[in-house]
């Protein structure tokens, strides 16, 4: 028996068609569309290295922040500490005006007891003053101008003082032509000059201030070497003889300057006295004109007079502290040096006074 055969149907074809061609094509769109999310997703090499120099950026950024902020705090740290040290320096100038308001307070409230305690000292003051005069330093007193009694670094007194005074020409004035003018007028207008009588009171002062245990001798020196008293050349006189010592100072204002400077005749002076002296004041105005043979030469200089400077000095005994008293004068720049070496060299000291000393 013969099977009846299907009949064909069209529509039946065509919906498998078209449904083929939908699947196809969604499949299709799918492909296309997950392609184009991928290729979306995958960034560009240009695009990250664009943001990583971005980042290098701003971590360079923060980097200089930071270093600006350490700095600032070093700053604000040494700032700190300069406040503190001002706090300091304030307090402690707070304490110190406390302290100087209570001394000052302190002050004004003993202001009665502190003039009470200023007359008590003038009283005391004289009292010394009268017990020096008496004992301390003989029985001479001599007070200059102004009451001005000092001679700076000077070694005052000495068991046996020897003073040496120039008496030559040059002691009448400080300037050439005043020294030749007065070398020319009378032994009495000499024996008034300034300088003269300068280097007198300079004596009168130093006299006054002998220990009245000690000894002492006076020489002037010129062309020769004399005494202050005559016939007691080589001795020694003695202090407490207020008598005596008044004498010699007194003596000297009889003196009139004259004649060349001849140091190594008073140094060869100072030979003679036993026992040698202790103490040697040497009043004078510039370095030696004269030697110790006499000589007709009128004119000397500076060279010859610088050596005979070292002649004398050489002769000095050793050990004797020579104390230099030097007037000023013209024409000798070379006798500073030279009298402030050998006041150095023994031990003694230097002294080249105000015109108004002592």
């Amino acid at each position: 028996m013969r099977h009846k055969r299907k009949e064909f149907s069209a529509f039946s074809l065509s919906f498998l068609d078209i449904m083929s061609c939908g699947l196809g094509a969604f499949i299709l769109l799918f492909i296309v569309a997950n392609n184009s999310y991928q290729d979306d997703s995958v960034p560009d090499y240009d695009y990250l290295t664009t943001e990583i120099e971005k980042l290098d950026l701003q971590i360079a950024e923060i980097s200089a922040q930071k270093e600006a902020m350490e700095a600032q705090k070093v700053a604000a740290d040494r700032q700190a500490l300069d406040v503190r040290l001002a706090i300091q320096k304030l307090n402690k100038a707070y304490e110190k005006s406390e302290q100087d308001a209570q001394i000052k307070k302190k002050m004004v409230g003993d202001e009665t007891a502190i003039k009470d305690s200023i007359k008590k000292l003038s009283a005391q003051n004289k009292t010394l003053k009268e017990q020096v005069r008496q004992s301390a330093v003989g029985s001479r007193l001599h007070i200059g101008d102004g009451n001005r009694e000092y001679l700076t670094g000077m070694r005052l007194g000495g068991e046996h003082v020897l003073i040496l005074l120039d008496s030559s020409t040059s002691m009448l004035d400080e300037s050439i032509v005043n020294i030749i003018r007065r070398r020319n007028m009378s032994s009495e207008v000499k024996k008034r000059s300034p300088k003269w009588r300068q280097a007198l009171d300079t004596i009168n002062w130093i006299s006054a201030r002998f220990p009245r245990t000690s000894q002492y001798q006076i020489y002037s020196y010129s062309d020769r070497v004399e005494p202050a008293i005559e016939g007691t050349r080589g001795k020694w006189l003695s202090v407490n003889n207020t008598k005596q010592l008044n004498e010699t100072v007194e003596n000297l204002n009889n003196i009139v300057p004259d004649g060349g400077s001849s140091l190594e005749s008073a140094v060869d002076a100072i030979k003679e006295l036993q026992p040698q002296p202790d103490n040697i004041y040497l009043i004078t105005d510039g370095l030696p004109t004269r030697g110790i043979q006499p000589t007709e030469k009128r004119n000397i200089s500076g060279q010859e007079r610088q050596q005979l400077f070292e002649r004398a000095v050489a002769k000095l005994p050793y050990g004797i502290p020579v104390n230099v008293i030097l007037l000023p004068t013209e024409g000798d720049p070379m006798a500073p040096a030279a009298y402030w070496q050998i006041a150095r060299v023994t031990q003694g000291s230097f002294l080249s006074p105000a015109v108004d000393w002592p």
